[in-house]
């Protein structure tokens, strides 16, 4: 039997580069002589964990296009051309026998360049309100996955599947475990690569100190950029506060946490949809508002809290933590609200339908 060919495209943050990951494992499990192959842009994240995952990575010039600055927008819409050569090249040595492209700087022009040259391809819309590439996309491709129903009707194809979030196997294995304590649990990060205002807004809102920190724990990613500067700020603190530059063992963390800060990314309500954990989101800012849609999901359903960077501050921040950690009763009602939006082993559907 011939071995298949599997290329999956896309990067650039976590959120893209672990759902990514999980449907590759998915794949190997029902398929394990497939080969599967990364392709990403050398500036994402994906050059420093995909190696550690032991996935050949190839690397292609691309961008984001969806920024306010004109001047990024150039810069972009130059290597578009350069990147698609580059696909095209890659594709003709690869000779994939199917493309998904999991969104991301890469996702685009490769799975462009896959879909003009008669490969199969697919993409993997993981916002409530799709990005500007995908929704190019999706009239090029074969097949569509989401995350949530309300992206089906931005999408221009006739096979949009909802196949949910696909998550880490070690986050499937891990989600019925729990390492509490008596303590109060506040897990706080702002992606892959760290938010510059909720490390000041939290660390602000610790440095207050008060009331509000009695029995309470904060695990806390910084990231790199902001990593010994906000480690200052927290020195003197009258909690326990675990500060992390990146956390490569999230379920340890999940398993640990009552509550999460974070931003909106789709990958870090999935996740804490698998747990259980009440998030309060801080969505990013961004032309589409693709977070701010995605915490809406969350926030008329009672299953996570929002505030708009806008409205941000350690008051607000303070407030939000201790109306929920203050009613019992209503933290049990949002955890199972948002269990409800788990949808279990949608890596191994996804990968089903690329091997069929």
């Amino acid at each position: 039997m011939k071995k298949r060919m599997i290329v999956i495209s896309g990067g650039g943050t976590g959120g893209h580069i672990y759902p990514g990951i999980a449907i590759a494992r998915a794949i190997q499990k029902l398929e394990p002589n497939a080969e599967i192959h990364f392709v990403g842009t050398a500036s994402g994240l994906e050059g420093k964990i995909l190696p550690r995952e032991g996935f050949p990575l190839h690397f292609i010039a691309s961008g984001k296009l969806n920024v306010k600055s004109p001047l990024q927008k150039i810069k972009t819409l130059l290597k578009i051309p350069y990147g698609l050569v580059q696909s095209l090249s890659l594709l003709l040595h690869l000779k994939p026998d199917y493309v998904i492209g999991v969104g991301g700087y890469a996702s685009g022009p490769f799975v462009l360049a896959a879909s003009l040259a008669g490969f199969k391809t697919a993409i993997w819309e993981p916002n409530a309100m799709p990005g500007m590439a995908n929704r190019l996309l999706a009239r090029f491709v074969d097949k569509c996955f989401v995350v949530f129903e309300d992206a089906k009707k931005y999408l221009k194809n006739s096979v949009v599947i909802q196949a949910g979030m696909p998550v880490r196997q070690e986050i499937e294995d891990a989600i019925h475990e729990s390492h509490k304590d008596d303590k109060f649990h506040l897990l706080a990060f702002g992606g892959s690569q760290g938010s510059r205002v909720l490390n000041i807004c939290l660390s602000e809102a610790i440095k207050q100190g008060g009331e509000w920190l009695s029995d309470l724990a904060v695990v806390h990613q910084l990231g790199s950029a902001d990593f010994q500067s906000v480690s200052e700020k927290y020195q003197g603190a009258s909690c326990p506060v675990d500060l992390h530059e990146f956390i490569f063992d999230m379920p340890k963390y999940y398993k640990w946490a009552d509550i999460i800060l974070s931003r909106g990314g789709a990958s870090s309500i999935a996740e804490a949809a698998a747990f259980g954990i009440i998030p309060i989101i801080v969505p990013l800012p961004a032309a589409d508002d693709h977070q701010q849609k995605n915490a809406e999901t969350l926030v008329v359903r009672n299953a996570g809290r929002m505030i708009l960077q806008k409205d941000l501050t350690p008051e607000r921040l303070i407030s939000e933590v201790q109306s929920l950690r203050q009613d019992k009763a209503l933290r049990d009602e949002m955890v199972q609200n948002i269990k409800s939006l788990y949808v279990p082993q949608a890596a191994i559907k996804i990968a089903k339908e690329i091997l069929q």
